[in-house]
């Protein structure tokens, strides 16, 4: 019994350490990833150690399934948490409008606006808004509180140099 509860315990331990491992090498971080690694395998062999060695112990193979699927939920919360990195916001409107436009630039988020054609030739709006990615749902509201039909794109770069973004991360 006490195995099983030291398996599922270090299964709540070793998947987040998982899922943050894996966010820090596609964001780049390479030192942080190689951290969280070292430690993963720790686990990782402690806690399949004590399963292989009863593979019979249906209780211990449990815990270890358990603890592994609450893990990847445990995991995925602490990365939503975290929010590590920067979301690029696309909106495109059907008319321009100057108060979203300068209420954003207000809240400090870095905002570019173009000029389009729709496909039967009406004049679009676009937004190019780039955010700290645990702001991004605050940005989204702000946008549906001015325009309820916006359609809006958001997506993460791989890199960035210059303009207003990185001038705010200096000062930072």
């Amino acid at each position: 019994m006490i195995n099983a509860l030291a398996i599922f315990i270090l299964q709540l331990i070793y998947v987040p350490l998982l899922t943050l491992r894996t966010t820090f090498v596609v964001k780049g971080k390479k030192v942080q990833a190689s951290l969280f690694a070292f430690l993963e395998a720790i686990i990782y062999i402690v806690s399949l150690g004590i399963v292989f060695s009863d593979l019979k112990n249906f209780l211990n193979i449990g815990s270890y399934i358990l603890g592994y699927g609450i893990g990847v939920y445990i995991g995925g919360k602490i990365e939503e948490k975290l929010a590590i990195g920067y979301r690029s916001i696309h909106v495109n409107l059907t008319n321009y409008n100057e108060d979203l436009i300068n209420k954003l630039r207000e809240l400090r988020f870095g905002v570019t606006t173009y000029e389009g054609e729709g496909i039967n030739k009406e004049k679009r709006y676009k937004l190019e808004i780039v955010s700290h990615r645990s702001r991004e749902n605050e940005v989204i509201s702000l946008i549906q509180s001015f325009e309820k039909n916006a359609f809006i794109v958001s997506y993460e770069p791989t890199q960035f140099r210059g303009g207003y973004i990185t001038k705010q991360l200096k000062k930072l």
